[in-house]
């Protein structure tokens, strides 16, 4: 199972997360609890996959995250825990 990629993203995937922080409003806090979990560094699904938090959701498929929801979107793929 892959792990969390944190370096040397796509371009466009790096944009397309920042444009949705600041889009969805993600905060400071919800970013370090992001941080932290990623530190972790946990295994995810090759395929898609998603991870809830008090205030998001983290979206990703394989290696790569791909967009952040507010918590009260669907996500879609298996749910990390």
């Amino acid at each position: 199972m892959p792990k969390i990629r944190r370096r040397n993203l796509p371009r466009g995937v790096f944009l397309h997360l920042l444009e949705r922080i600041q889009q969805r409003e993600i905060s400071h806090e919800q970013l370090a609890l992001l941080a932290g979990w990623l530190d972790t560094e946990p295994e995810v699904s090759t395929g898609k996959w998603f991870k809830r938090f008090s205030g998001m959701i983290v979206c990703g498929e394989g290696e790569l995250v791909k967009t952040f929801l507010r918590a009260g979107q669907s996500a879609v793929g298996e749910e990390i825990k």
